[in-house]
């Protein structure tokens, strides 16, 4: 198992663990449901990252390719403009030097962007991809929540006091605290999955995204725990 990074395989097998565990004991609750969409979403994660990966690997080479040309042709450009300054025919006077400084600049301000340009490419080639699938990782980071949402500890008490629009409980207190885990554990998943979409990607937006999804899960999970801590004790 490398290191060095995170492996799509490891965190796919890791949700399916999760999913059997969900299915073994609250087999007809949603949450299995969701621990079936996140195996969905880390195969979709690496399978668009196999693809990107080969889009983008030949987008560099164009893209450094043509960046080359772009830096040779400049070059070329300035050179063949330099010798012909420099002979006989070159301006004579100061103000005859200004529209060719300011063409020589045009010049190097276009190939500069270009090659910004150009260098960034590979990065743009798979981002809109990599979003979409980010989006949806964080709308189920969202169902999770929602899902845990109405579990609420304090309905366990014996002083509770029920109201006419109270949930039901459903769950004991044992039940209530595994449901609440495998949310956590659901909600970490959720970030790892997120986390694999990084792994080949350099770009500042995706990497934001990520990033962003990181402490949603984080946050929530938190307060899941907050949740459990406060469970009555067994």
């Amino acid at each position: 198992m490398s290191l060095e990074k995170l492996g799509a395989e490891h965190v796919r097998a890791t949700v399916v663990a999760l999913e059997r565990r969900i299915d073994a004991r609250f087999p007809e609750r949603g949450l299995h449901q969701v621990s079936l969409e996140l195996v969905a979403m880390v195969d979709r994660v690496a399978s668009v990252s196999v693809v990107n990966r080969r889009r983008i690997d030949t987008a560099r080479t164009v893209s450094r390719t043509l960046m080359a040309l772009v830096v040779v042709a400049t070059v070329v450009v300035l050179v063949i403009a330099a010798r012909d300054v420099s002979g006989d025919a070159g301006p004579d006077s100061s103000v005859d030097w200004v529209p060719l400084i300011e063409s020589a600049i045009n010049d190097l301000v276009f190939a500069a962007i270009a090659v910004f340009f150009l260098w960034s490419f590979p990065e743009r080639v798979q981002r809109g991809q990599v979003l979409t699938l980010l989006h949806q990782l964080r709308s189920l980071a969202h169902i999770v929540d929602m899902h845990q949402l109405t579990k609420d500890p304090e309905r366990l008490r014996p002083d509770f006091v029920r109201t006419p629009v109270s949930p039901e409980p459903h769950l004991d207190r044992d039940q209530l605290e595994h449901y609440l885990n495998y949310c956590s554990e659901l909600l970490s998943l959720v970030g790892k999955a997120a986390a694999l979409c990084a792994e080949e990607s350099r770009d500042n937006v995706v990497l934001d995204t990520v990033s962003t999804i990181e402490s949603l899960t984080t946050g929530m999970s938190r307060k899941i725990w907050q949740k459990i801590s406060v469970l009555p004790k067994a």
